[in-house]
């Protein structure tokens, strides 16, 4: 196994990647928890991001890739390893369609789409995150989701650098074949838009804009919704009979509706808390760990559990523990 100021050594060779030692990751995750990872190297050049892997890969070290850090709850102890990060943001447009690297902000590639009179993306405005991120977990609002207007995806899959089309993706709801292999890296996004109307286009995205803002204030420290909302189709008849049929969107029920009946709105676990508006919202007050959240998650799913028979699913990913 390679030594730590061997790794740093040799990733300082690799053209235009930044490398740090113990650098703490809660300053790159919106909940704003996580200790130090041992090596820290991003890049924004695909060549050199495929070296660092590589160099990570056979240095015998754990190591992980991450994005915006929107969904990402850290250790509090950190990563015993090597983190790696893909920073590219360029966004370009032909007609109506867009690429965009992966590492550029999705609100970023929302705003670029209207303002060329693109339509398709403008309900996913105020979701944080980086545009990889959301491809990887098929991010998605009010009824549309990015999978949608995917027309391709580039990636490396640790061996080479591919190219899937929409089909290949195999995009389900909050998932995509991104997320089941973890070790496939996403690099750039080929989305196909409609032609609109840029000002209905902006004021719809400033509307939801507004809601979300309202709903999940961009100093929160949060991730959004923490869990899953549920396919109704696949729910128990009794359970799903017991839902009111309000309450039931686009064949989905909010896994607030269970956490709210669960008793889960105002619980707390030291600085970790669950909105008293708002029952998938949990934030940290700033004075939170991940250890807390990590308990305040496994109440609120227990509750659930006992309460309904469901076993609710986040969308949080958990990296150090």
């Amino acid at each position: 196994m390679a030594a730590i100021d061997e790794i740093l050594r040799n990733l300082n060779q690799i053209t235009n990647v930044q490398v740090s030692a113990g650098v703490p990751l809660a300053r790159y995750t919106r909940f704003g928890l996580g200790g130090p990872a041992d090596v820290y190297a991003e890049t924004d050049l695909v060549p050199s991001f495929v070296e660092a892997l590589e160099l990570a890969r056979s240095s015998g070290l754990p190591y992980t890739v991450m994005g915006g850090g929107t969904n990402l709850v850290v250790s509090d102890e950190g990563f015993r390893g090597i983190v790696l990060r893909f920073t590219a943001s360029g966004i370009v447009a032909a007609g109506a369609r867009v690429a965009a690297e992966a590492g550029a902000g999705l609100q970023q590639v929302v705003d670029f789409a209207i303002e060329r009179g693109l339509g398709g993306l403008e309900t996913l405005a105020g979701i944080p995150g980086s545009l990889g991120a959301a491809v990887y977990g098929n991010t998605g609002a009010y009824g549309r989701s990015i999978s949608e207007t995917v027309d391709r995806v580039t990636f490396f899959d640790g061996q080479r650098v591919r190219v899937f089309d929409n089909e290949q993706c195999q995009f389900h709801y909050r998932e995509s074949v991104f997320k089941r292999y973890k070790e496939w890296i996403v690099f750039s996004v080929g989305l196909a838009l409609a032609p609109g109307d840029p000002a209905q286009l902006r004021r719809t995205a400033d509307e939801i804009l507004a809601a979300r803002n309202t709903k999940f204030p961009p100093t929160m420290k949060c991730a959004g919704s923490v869990f899953k909302n549920l396919l109704a189709a696949e729910l128990p008849l009794a359970v799903a009979g017991s839902v009111p049929p309000a309450v039931i969107r686009e064949g989905k029920i909010p896994a607030a509706w269970f956490l709210e009946q669960a008793g889960a709105k105002g619980l707390a676990r030291g600085g970790i808390h669950v909105a008293d508006y708002h029952a998938n919202l949990i934030y940290n007050d700033g004075a939170g760990t991940a250890g807390e959240l990590r308990e305040l998650v496994a109440e609120l799913k227990a509750r659930v559990r006992e309460r309904f028979g469901l076993e609710l699913e986040e969308e949080v990913q958990y990296v150090g523990f």
